[in-house]
């Protein structure tokens, strides 16, 4: 497996840099439009929000919606003694439960680690130290491979799912990339052993045939799914997923690849590693803002914030494509939010798959993903 070469010291100042960022005047977005943008969608969210001060509606009823919500305002500016803001801080705080997770009904992964994004946000008197350490440490027991549950050989080996290690199907990029993005934010390195195992899953999830990923699926991949990522390699054993190709590989998918790219670099993995470097090349041939690629409108808005993250990460502010095209993309982030947000301010998906079609999910990873539309 090619080495990380990444000093711990820049390492960790980058990615404090990342978290701590606001926005501030750039000449790409006009500043009075980004700011008509945000108050529209504050306004819908404050309606929104219920007296607890959970956004999630009743078919949900998780905290992890209110971990996107509040850590989106955060980053767009409004501070954590805003009255919704704050709101919301208080009920993720009355969600933590004795073993540091902040979960209500399962999913505890996942909301965990949007809850541990959320504190982040709000830790500037560090406040949710403990809160924060707390979660992480529980977190990590969450990870495949922590322990004697699974070997190294095993495709779930240092992945993370929903919830606890062998329940709804095991581990997926999605959740593991959610689970690195929080130990990260809690303070854990590139030399951490759950990055590392983290790595290791992550490599595996990419199409790119290598001394790190020699898996069957990824040996069937052609030249049009080189090099991205896919959503959960348990997939490739089942004849029937909608998601194999004619060779009998896995499609890449755009949602999961930019997760992937955001994820390799928030561990350490440098910019010159063949893997970042494929993910990169898969990711000029198919850039885009009008779909999903791979997905077509499913998890659009996912797959705004998560697009905005690996971006912004990378550091490529006019982005070639595989054309030759240079984008501004901030700035076509931008036009493409402000373009699709509704008339109340909120935004939703027409295409009802991951509940995208709910405002009160859809909104956050829109305003995430806004957040990052200025430089």
């Amino acid at each position: 497996m090619p080495s990380f070469l990444v000093p711990r010291r820049t390492f960790l100042f980058t990615f404090a840099a990342i978290l701590s960022w606001r926005p501030r005047l750039d000449a790409a977005v006009d500043t009075k439009e980004w700011q008509g943008v945000l108050d529209k969608a504050y306004a819908y969210l404050k309606k929104a929000q219920k007296p607890d001060g959970n956004f999630a509606p009743p078919q949900v009823g998780e905290p992890g919606i209110t971990g996107l919500a509040v850590a989106a305002l955060i980053r767009n500016g409004k501070p954590a003694t805003d009255e919704v803001v704050a709101k919301g801080l208080q009920y993720l705080e009355k969600a933590v439960k004795g073993d540091g997770g902040v979960y209500n009904r399962g999913l505890a992964n996942y909301t965990t680690s949007l809850a541990v994004m959320a504190f982040k946000e709000a830790n500037t008197d560090k406040k949710y130290d403990a809160v924060i350490a707390a979660a992480t440490k529980f977190l990590r027991t969450l990870q495949y491979g922590d322990g004697a549950d699974v070997d190294d050989k095993d495709t779930k080996f240092g992945g993370a799912g929903y919830d606890k290690k062998g329940t709804r199907g095991g581990a997926d990029l999605s959740n593991t990339h959610f689970f690195i993005e929080a130990l990260v934010a809690g303070g854990a390195d590139k030399d951490d052993p759950a990055i590392k195992r983290a790595v290791t899953f992550l490599s595996r999830s990419q199409n790119l045939p290598s001394e790190s990923n020699d898996l069957d699926y990824a040996k069937k991949v052609d030249d049009e799914n080189k090099g991205g990522f896919i959503y959960n390699i348990a997939q490739a054993n089942d004849p029937k997923s909608p998601k194999r190709t004619a060779a009998g590989g896995l499609r890449s998918e755009g949602g999961m690849t930019y997760a992937g790219l955001k994820s390799f670099l928030y561990a350490g993995v440098s910019k010159d590693d063949p893997r970042v470097k494929a993910a990169v090349a898969w990711i000029r041939k198919h850039y885009t803002l009008t779909e999903n690629p791979g997905m077509g409108s499913t998890g659009l808005f996912y797959y705004y914030h998560v697009f905005a993250k690996a971006m912004d990460a990378l550091g490529e502010e006019n982005f070639a494509d595989a054309k030759g095209v240079k984008h501004d993309w901030r700035s076509e982030l931008f036009t493409t939010l402000k373009g699709k947000q509704k008339d109340d301010g909120s935004w939703a998906n027409e295409n009802k798959d991951f509940l995208e079609n709910l405002p009160e999910l859809a909104t956050p990873f829109a305003l995430l993903a806004l957040s990052y539309c200025k430089k």
